[in-house]
């Protein structure tokens, strides 16, 4: 796996401190390109050349009542995705983003529009998961499978010169499984981390947390130790092709946006796999899912944002990209103080 070039980082950070402004003044963004310097890598790095893919699939834990949406929703999201008509399709088009959509486990049946707003493909693995309460998720070679259609992503996205990669998912009852992952590979408890994902009230809450209560407790006793374990007994098709996916970004030496809790929770997996993963990660922002804050902190990421966000489909990412896509201009396009003929601060 290759690792950021520091050098590169250090030229862009005295670039920085030549620009015509205060120093710092730009505060995190001057932080976003310095660390894109050492990745991409180049000095100045040029504009990104984004490409999200969203992974599509179900999870039999929704039979537990904890969505507040019934589970063929999943099949009428990827529809409307394929339609352009949702807020990623939206934000796809507002920022020039090429859009796929993979399904790797979709339930139900469902018609490919004749005039498609994004990439379909359609590999799944099964008919979405078991259910996690009562038995493994995957099947060891479903996990793996659904991994390697990720990876595989990553790498036709870094052969295709796209520099900048973001995962989005759709699945309904996915935070339930997202949660147990999260309690797994950080130790906190559900009530920590379980939060009210499509909207549920107070009481279907209460079940869903003991729904990821029995389902670690399950696990446990059935030897889950390693994050490959955990993933395979809570895990979803669709994370696991997520974790896959940030795994081979890492390896391809792209780096990788995360969105929002089911994201951050393949992200966790792929780390917690591979330490080396996480030098090619970037938090988009922090939703309002309970626990979402606590996992970017077990990742050592800030988010860029707090919107309150909580849809998903990695609408969060895509408004970030003009911020990243700014971030780059203002380093590599602003004039320094020598280019200007200003004079620079006197150091005190």
């Amino acid at each position: 796996m290759p690792s950021p070039q520091t050098a590169l980082s250090e030229i862009a950070r005295e670039r920085q401190s030549q620009l015509t402004k205060p120093a710092g003044s730009l505060g995190f963004l001057e932080d976003l390109a310095i660390w894109f310097a050492a990745r991409l890598p180049a000095p100045t790095p040029t504009r990104l050349k984004p490409m999200l893919a969203i992974f599509a699939a179900d999870h039999g834990v929704a039979a537990e009542g904890v969505s507040a949406f019934p589970a063929e929703v999943t099949a009428q999201m990827v529809i409307n995705f394929m339609n352009g008509g949702a807020a990623i399709n939206v934000l796809a088009r507002q920022h020039q983003i090429s859009l796929s959509v993979i399904d790797v486990g979709v339930a139900t049946d469902y018609p490919v529009p004749a005039q498609n707003s994004a990439r379909l493909y359609r590999t799944p693995i099964a008919k979405g998961t078991a259910n996690l309460r009562r038995q493994a998720a995957m099947s060891e070679a479903e996990c793996s499978k659904a991994w390697q259609v990720g990876h595989a992503t990553a790498f036709e996205a870094a052969k295709a010169g796209k520099t900048l990669l973001i995962g989005g998912e759709m699945g309904i009852a996915n935070t339930t499984a997202a949660a147990a992952l999260i309690c797994a590979l950080t130790g906190y408890q559900p009530a920590d981390i379980v939060g009210h994902g499509t909207g549920i009230d107070t009481q279907a809450k209460e079940l869903k947390i003991q729904v990821v209560q029995d389902a670690l407790q399950r696990a446990q006793a059935a030897g889950a130790h390693s994050a490959q374990d955990w993933l395979r007994e809570v895990g979803g098709l669709e994370i696991a092709a997520l974790a896959g996916f940030y795994a081979g970004a890492a390896e391809a030496g792209v780096p990788a946006l995360l969105d929002g809790f089911i994201t951050t929770a393949a992200a966790l997996v792929a780390v917690k796999d591979n330490p080396a993963v996480a030098e090619w990660l970037l938090a988009s922002h922090v939703s309002q899912e309970q626990g979402h804050r606590l996992a970017l902190s077990a990742l050592g990421l800030t988010p860029m944002l707090d919107l309150g966000l909580r849809l998903g489909e990695a609408s969060g990412a895509a408004l970030c990209v003009p911020l990243l896509q700014s971030a780059l201009a203002l380093h590599g396009e602003m004039a320094t103080f020598a280019e200007a003929g200003v004079a620079a601060a006197k150091m005190v």
